[in-house]
């Protein structure tokens, strides 16, 4: 299970597409969210990201999405994507921190 997770992360420069002005996104509850996340994250619960698409849209950025794990963040993604919004699943927001270090 680990090693497929790490197949599914592997090759995207997230420090490259943050410089490039890319935002992240959290997905997780604001709880979750509070109890830690990386500066200058947005946090978007979600149970909400389908709602909120259009306005990410307007952003008109590359997006990053991460949650604890990565299972939500793969969702986001998902749902973005067939928003017309470029996006990449990040995993778990922890690890991702040291990626963009």
């Amino acid at each position: 299970m680990l090693e497929m997770i790490a197949k599914m992360f592997k090759g995207t420069n997230y420090k490259e597409l943050i410089s490039q002005g890319a935002v992240i996104v959290d997905v997780r509850t604001p709880g979750e969210f509070k109890s830690g996340h990386i500066k200058g994250s947005k946090n978007i619960p979600l149970n909400t990201i389908s709602k909120k698409a259009l306005d990410i849209k307007k952003w008109n950025k590359t997006v990053v999405v991460c949650c604890a794990s990565g299972m939500r963040s793969g969702q986001a993604k998902s749902i973005l994507k067939n928003n017309g919004i470029e996006a990449h699943n990040g995993g778990g927001w922890s690890s991702l921190q040291y990626k963009i270090k």
